[in-house]
């Protein structure tokens, strides 16, 4: 605490027992070495204290750059799921236009144009058969 030599302490030990006395240097002593501790354990308090307040300070400075570092998070996730909300709605109404679209290229099939579509038959395969008999009447008004 304080940076006194051996020597120095000496001198005052002989200068402490010539004035204040033998009979009364112990009691002095005691008092003394009572003094001095509680002023070290309050010096000791103090820098306990202000190492509190410097780690609550830092504890502070951390919890407002967690604070500020979730609110960035948070916003990035809410930007990308706006951004992918609107791409997957996109996605969705060019797939209903495209749907849309075939729809209405589409022809209409009749039976004439249906018939039209079917394949020949194949070399290898036999001959369709033919039904023999009376062909339908057409009635005529």
């Amino acid at each position: 605490m304080f940076d006194i030599a051996f020597s120095e302490m000496l001198i005052i030990a002989v200068i402490a027992l010539l004035v204040i006395g033998p009979e009364k240097l112990p009691k002095v002593a005691k008092t003394v070495g009572h003094l001095l501790g509680k002023a070290q354990r309050y010096v000791s308090d103090v820098k306990s204290e202000i190492n509190r307040e410097m780690e609550i300070d830092e504890l502070r400075k951390l919890q407002a750059e967690m604070q500020t570092a979730a609110r960035k998070v948070e916003g990035d996730v809410q930007t990308t799921l706006r951004d992918t909300e609107a791409d997957l709605n996109k996605s969705v109404k060019s797939i209903e236009d495209d749907i849309a679209e075939l729809e209405s290229s589409k022809p209409a099939t009749t039976p004439a144009a249906a018939s039209t579509t079917q394949s020949s038959p194949k070399a290898e395969d036999p001959a369709p058969e033919q039904t023999v008999g009376p062909s339908p009447k057409v009635e005529a008004k």
